[in-house]
C-alpha cells in the first residue's frame, strides 16, 4: 500500500517552528534596516540643502543661507528644532543670524522630519560667493535608537558637507 501525499504531522511541525524562527530573527533585522534607511533620507535631504546653499552662492556671487523653519517659508529663530524643515534663501542683506525678510528669494523649503530629531551647533549657516561658510558646523541625526545610532552631517569652513557616525572631534555623537 502506498502512503498518501502530503506531509506528517511532525514534520509540518518541524517545518513551521523552522519558519517562525527565521520571521523571528528577521523581523527585527528588517525594521533596523528601514530605520537607517530613513534617517540616511534625511541626511541625503540635509546634504542636498547645503550643496544647494553653496552651489547658488557661487553662482549668484551672493550670500545664501540655510536656517530652520516650521512654516516653510521663514525662518524659525535661535533655539528652533532643525528637524521641524529648514529653508535656503539667498541672504540679500547678509545678516548674520541669517533670517528671510520680504524680498529675499526661496530656494527650497524642506519639509520636517517625523521620524526623528536634527542637534546642531548653529542656529543658521550661510555660504558666501568663494564656497565658504565660515564656520565649522555639525548638525546630528537622531532616531528613537540614539546617540549609538546617530549621523552627523559636519560642515567645514571651507563649506564642504561630510557625514560622519562620529563628532568633528572624534568622539562619539550625542542626541542632547
Amino acid at each position: 500500500m502506498e502512503r498518501p501525499p502530503g506531509f506528517t504531522l511532525p514534520e509540518l511541525m518541524f517545518s513551521m517552528a523552522i519558519v517562525a524562527g527565521l520571521v523571528g530573527w528577521g523581523v527585527p533585522a528588517f525594521r533596523g534596516l528601514a530605520r537607517n534607511a530613513a534617517r540616511t533620507s534625511e541626511v541625503n535631504l540635509f546634504l542636498q540643502a547645503v550643496y544647494l546653499a553653496r552651489s547658488e552662492a557661487i553662482k549668484r556671487n551672493g550670500v545664501v543661507s540655510l536656517c530652520p523653519s516650521e512654516d516653510g517659508a521663514s525662518c524659525a529663530g535661535s533655539g528652533a528644532a532643525w528637524g521641524r524643515g529648514w529653508i535656503v534663501f539667498v541672504n540679500l542683506d547678509r545678516d548674520s543670524p541669517a533670517v528671510r525678510d520680504a524680498g529675499e528669494e526661496l530656494l527650497y523649503a524642506y519639509p520636517a522630519w517625523s521620524g526623528g530629531s536634527v542637534v546642531a551647533n548653529r542656529a543658521t549657516i550661510s555660504f558666501r560667493a568663494f564656497g565658504q561658510s565660515g564656520v565649522t558646523a555639525t548638525f546630528t541625526f537622531c532616531d528613537d535608537r540614539g546617540s549609538r545610532d546617530a549621523r552627523a552631517v559636519i560642515i567645514s569652513q571651507t563649506g564642504r558637507p561630510r557625514v560622519s557616525d562620529r563628532s568633528s572631534s572624534g568622539t562619539a555623537l550625542s542626541c542632547a
